[in-house]
């Protein structure tokens, strides 16, 4: 094998060791993007699909980052995407809920109205942060190698992210 064949995507076996290579960490970038799994492992999959079908056109060098761009640009086109149809239900009233109390139905739209905007308003750092810790259950040490940050600044983040949270959503 030629040295440049170890670097071509197009080549089954070299993109089988850089989807190895990368699948987890592209996994978790996805989730703490979104915060659901299953949608984090279609973004993952959609990126990947992306980078073998351009495989001639992304350079190994780059593809990592390639990964994480296209994953990042998938999920904000996502949010544009549910923004329109959050828009759409809440100009459409067609929903039977005559059920449910209403004032159950409003107090719950209200919680999750503030609990998104209040994740929504935390600055990136403090989001990915958050969301490692919680979700994923790591300790500040994994998350500070993780980010090449140190632990004191996974502690910092943490903290402006729990205040911000605890101000924005009295009683939580």
């Amino acid at each position: 094998m030629k040295s440049s064949d170890l670097k071509d995507l197009c080549k089954e076996p070299v993109f089988k060791g850089f989807y190895d290579s990368f699948l987890q960490g592209a996994k978790n970038f996805a989730l703490y993007k979104c915060g659901d799994e299953a949608q984090a492992l279609d973004l993952t999959q959609e990126a990947f699909i992306k980078i073998w079908e351009n495989c001639s056109c992304v350079d190994f060098a780059k593809a990592k980052t390639y990964l994480f761009t296209t994953i990042n640009n998938m999920f904000l086109n996502t949010v544009k995407h549910n923004k329109v149809v959050l828009n759409y239900e809440k100009n459409s009233n067609t929903d039977d809920k005559s059920f449910q109390d209403p004032v159950y139905i409003l107090e719950e739209k209200e919680f999750k109205l503030k609990l998104q905007q209040a994740i929504a308003n935390l600055n990136e750092g403090q989001r990915e942060v958050f969301l490692m810790n919680r979700i994923d259950g790591k300790k500040y040490r994994e998350i500070a190698e993780l980010l090449d940050i140190s632990v004191k600044a996974v502690e910092k983040r943490m903290s402006l992210a729990l205040k911000s949270l605890r101000e924005e959503i009295p009683n939580i």
